[in-house]
């Protein structure tokens, strides 16, 4: 796609590039990468994207984002202006900023801003302080001075010195280029087999080209660990409703028995003269909770995402629902506070595998165990339940979502 041309402002030409086609392992895997992930009701990459677009000197934005990340950056950035568009990224930061900087060939702006995709609260100032510093010949980058005091660890875990921190800073993003130097700069890298930048400022010391030190923003963090998320989230949840957003879910299933020799229930195989019938492992107690967990952000059933008619699915272990469902959850924010479900049946006798079946729950949900609740009763021997011919099962999920609830 091209790249839309902003109207001339008679000032310097800059572009930006984001990158955000990391995959967040630190930040946790199985919850997505971090820049979709939310805070104060909007993906990371949002708030990122909003810092550039409203700019009055950023021209063109070009976002590199991971190759299988296309439905996430569209449902995460929503409708975008004509400037602003995506790479596929490639396998390090460094082979994605080179990427991104081919795709502004056909715009050649003056310099270029190149920042990280999981630094959402850079502000207007900070940028202004890069652009103003770059010249033909410099790069620039924001920092701040190291006010820890840092200690280099010997081979035995024990302090080996205590390294001055006079004239020592902490790199932020963005930081800017002569768009022509740090293009050729980057081809001279790739070409030499260099792929061991960890940033950009770093290559223009390999080439000798001189980077000026900006003020950066203490606010101006980059969110690595799931904990730092947590913090954004929270940061921007000031500057809306003091009241969480807490929603409850409900789920309901049942199977009948059939010949066989156990019974899966909450993930624990349970022994039994009967079986469970259905087309998957039959575990009613984690379908009925997987609908729960969908609910509570309105993402269908299990039936939506695990259709019955897909032979894929067929003998299938259920926590792969739960965990599915777990991970919709979280990719929207939220964060499971109570799973509670009762299971319905004359037999067999839950009460022994009680202990059992809170404990898988608590690593397919990654939550403590007293949060979830696992109970039983009888059917008082009415019913289809009372005569034996099947179990039916109860969930309740209650999820903490970020933002304000609705007027």
């Amino acid at each position: 796609m091209a790249i839309e041309q902003p109207e001339s402002t008679g000032k310097r030409s800059i572009a930006a590039i984001i990158l955000a086609a990391g995959r967040g392992e630190r930040a946790g895997q199985t919850d997505g990468p971090k820049q979709y992930r939310r805070i104060g009701g909007r993906a990371v990459i949002a708030w990122t994207l909003d810092a550039f677009i409203d700019h009055p000197g950023i021209g063109p934005i070009v976002v590199a984002i991971h190759p299988d990340d296309d439905a996430l950056f569209a449902e995460a950035a929503g409708t975008l202006p004509n400037r602003v568009v995506t790479v596929k990224g490639g396998r390090t930061r460094q082979e994605s900023t080179w990427l991104a900087l081919q795709a502004l060939d056909g715009h050649q702006p003056e310099a270029v801003l190149i920042h990280d995709g999981v630094r959402p609260f850079v502000d207007a100032a900070t940028m202004d302080r890069v652009i103003a510093a770059i010249d033909e010949k410099h790069g620039a980058l924001p920092a701040l001075p190291v006010s820890d005091t840092l200690k280099r660890e010997a081979s035995d875990g024990t302090i080996a010195e205590t390294i001055p921190r006079a004239g020592l800073h902490a790199a932020q993003t963005p930081q800017g280029f002569p768009f022509e130097l740090i293009r050729e700069t980057h081809r001279r890298a790739f070409e030499a087999g260099r792929i061991d930048f960890t940033d950009d400022a770093a290559i223009a010391e390999w080439a000798d080209i001189p980077v000026r030190i900006v003020l950066g923003s203490p606010d101006n963090v980059k969110l690595t660990w799931a904990r730092d998320i947590f913090m954004a989230d929270q940061r921007l949840g000031g500057r809306s409703s003091s009241f969480p957003d807490v929603r409850t879910g409900n789920g309901y299933d049942v199977h009948s028995f059939e010949t066989g020799d156990h019974v899966t229930l909450c993930g624990v195989a349970i022994p039994h003269n009967k079986r469970l019938s259905g087309h998957s492992d039959a575990d009613v107690g984690l379908h009925a909770l997987t609908d729960a967990l969908l609910a509570t952000c309105g993402a269908g059933d299990i039936g939506t995402h695990f259709p019955p008619s897909d032979p894929q699915w067929k003998g299938a272990a259920s926590h792969i629902f739960v965990e599915h469902a777990a991970k919709i959850v979280r990719s929207n924010g939220g964060r499971i506070a109570n799973a509670d479900i009762t299971l319905i049946c004359e037999a067999p006798r839950v009460g022994p595998h009680r202990e059992a079946m809170t404990e898988a729950l608590s690593k397919m949900l990654g939550v403590t165990k007293n949060r979830i609740s696992i109970k039983a009763t009888t059917n008082e021997k009415l019913g289809f339940v009372g005569r034996e011919e099947g179990i039916a099962a109860i969930a309740t999920a209650s999820v903490v979502y970020p933002g304000e609830l609705p007027e």
